[in-house]
């Protein structure tokens, strides 16, 4: 079978960027169905064919349906198809932005009023017309959440003030002050639209009920197995979505590898290991595609800053100091997606710190025996040399194990008696929400290369629940500020690189290293787009099967 490939894609310059692996080109050359990220099949003006479910593996299960108070893949993955969201990205062109339930839109000249005029005839699953008062709704409770009810991305949001609703069709969101990746910000796959009729009734509704106006319609989620979606008939894109339906396998590991081999599933759209890839290649061959990209994903090492001793900034950068980034990321992406040293922004982003500038910061020098030196100095001069600490992490076994694991062993160099408690993601989710841990392994993962994304881990936690370290830094919160309402590019910069010194200083959060996304599929799965990101393309409207 020829390889359906295209050249490996390259930076402005004609540099091969980072993340596309020799073994990705070597295999092309060998005639496999590789394809890397930016790429589409030659074979793309094929018409798409209608028909067929599409089979594939989530690695964890959601812990509950919300996706405005979740993170993991596991929910998005599952719950994407059901929902719509304002705009959405283009993954055959990424990043172009394009209209989901908008029809069209504005954006005043000061950037501070965005209106959007919804397509009509819209309808969720259970018959109901959406009109703009949904979107209004979902919005309040993403921006302005009632009680109890979790907005985890509210921090990207804070710039939105009134939200209006003039006509059925028109939504209006006037803005305090102009925001630099606004835009991107509608087009998060997070930002389901719900039913305004049922959070007026129950603004919980989402937590354990599934009602969109998505592509699918929920059929069933057998807890430890499957989830099923089955083709909406009255969605409202003329001609799609192509598939009469998908089932979600809930698989992983040595499980997941044999589900492809055997043929009961056809895609794996988070990521394989490097040695996963090789063993998938060896059994099916050219019977697959495989997609490769660096990704806007990390691990990251959070501290519990309500309890002694890390609300010392010393224990925290010593713990930091303590690991070997540079030494981790040539063991470990051996054998696992954990591959690029990097700061607060991906690898290879624009605004992101160079290496020569990077490796002066704490926790990122390249001598580490120089940085477990002053890591054992400070916890010394801050009374604990001989700390014990529990390292809460994920039950993960790629790559959140592998680089617990790698944690562990760097605090274990430097004299801390150290544990390891590795949970299920619900438990973890609550254990990092309650704050029940000293140290956990977190992870950042976005959609969209822009600070105002990738920082909000940073912020503190009355801005950003998502900050786990219940830290309080009101510097932090203004340079964060200052960078979303900044149009300069070069001066955003220097202020997002402000920001990083002083997280990277106190040490609330630190990153541990980068993933490399490798995605496999059967080779008959069509209309899919390798983008940096795990979170987007995942609505599966575009999905079609070619036999």
């Amino acid at each position: 079978m020829a390889a359906r490939t295209e050249n490996a894609p390259t930076e402005a310059g004609g540099r091969t960027p980072p993340g596309v692996h020799r073994r990705t080109l070597l295999a092309a050359a060998a005639g496999l169905a590789v394809v890397p990220f930016g790429s589409r099949f030659a074979a793309a003006d094929i018409p798409p064919k209608r028909g067929g479910v599409l089979k594939f593996a989530v690695d964890a299960e959601p812990p509950n349906y919300d996706c405005h108070a979740n993170v993991s893949f596991a929910t998005l993955h599952p719950v994407a198809p059901h929902y719509s969201t304002l705009l959405r990205f283009d993954t055959a062109d990424y990043p172009r932005i394009e209209g989901d339930l908008a029809q069209s839109w504005t954006i005043s000249a000061d950037q501070l009023t965005y209106t959007f005029r919804l397509h009509p005839n819209v309808f969720f699953h259970d018959g109901s017309q959406l009109t703009s008062e949904d979107v209004r709704a979902s919005y309040e409770r993403i921006v302005r959440p009632p009680p109890g009810v979790v907005s985890v991305r509210r921090v990207n949001y804070v710039a939105i003030g009134a939200i209006d609703t003039p006509d059925p069709l028109t939504v209006v969101f006037h803005l305090n002050w102009p925001e630099a990746a606004m835009l991107e910000n509608f087009a998060s796959e997070w930002n389901s639209i719900y039913s305004a009729a049922k959070l007026r009734q129950d603004p919980q509704f989402p937590l354990t009920h599934v009602l969109g106006t998505g592509a699918y319609t929920f059929v069933e989620h057998v807890k430890g197995d499957h989830w099923t979606g089955r083709r909406f008939d009255r969605y409202f894109k003329p001609e799609k979505p192509y598939l009469d339906g998908f089932r979600v396998e809930f698989v992983t590991g040595a499980k997941m590898i044999k589900s492809f081999e055997d043929g009961r599933i056809m895609a794996n759209f988070r990521f394989i290991s490097p040695s996963e890839r090789d063993q998938l290649t060896a059994a099916r061959g050219d019977q697959l595609a495989f997609y490769e990209s660096p990704t806007l994903l990390n691990l990251l090492v959070v501290f519990n800053t309500k309890r002694q001793p890390y609300n010392d900034e010393r224990v925290r950068r010593a713990l930091s100091l303590a690991i070997d980034r540079w030494g981790g990321a040539q063991a470990l992406s051996q054998k696992t997606v954990l591959k690029f040293v990097g700061g607060l922004l991906r690898p290879g982003y624009s605004m992101a710190t160079p290496e020569a500038a990077l490796d002066r910061l704490p926790g990122f020098w390249r001598d580490v025996t120089a940085s477990r030196d002053e890591a054992k100095r400070l916890l010394t001069e801050a009374g604990v040399p001989n700390l014990a600490i529990k390292l809460t992490n994920r039950d993960l076994p790629m790559p959140w194990i592998p680089g617990g694991d790698y944690v562990t062993a760097a605090w274990r160099e430097v004299g801390l008696k150290v544990e390891q408690q590795k949970l299920n993601l619900k438990d973890w989710t609550q254990a990092l929400a309650a704050g029940n841990f000293d140290a956990a392994i977190d992870f950042n993962g976005d959609y969209f290369d822009d600070p105002t994304l990738q920082l909000t881990k940073y912020v503190s936690r009355d801005l950003s629940p998502g900050n786990y370290s219940s830290s309080t830094d009101r510097y932090l919160d203004a340079l964060y500020i200052g960078q979303a309402i900044t149009p300069d590019p070069r001066q955003r910069a220097l202020i997002v690189r402000e920001f990083e010194r002083q997280a990277l200083t106190q040490a609330y959060t630190v990153p541990l290293l980068w993933y490399n996304r490798i995605v496999p599929t059967t080779a008959n799965v069509r209309g899919w787009n390798m983008t940096p990101s795990q979170y987007i393309g995942q609505d599966l409207v575009d999905v079609w099967l070619d036999g």
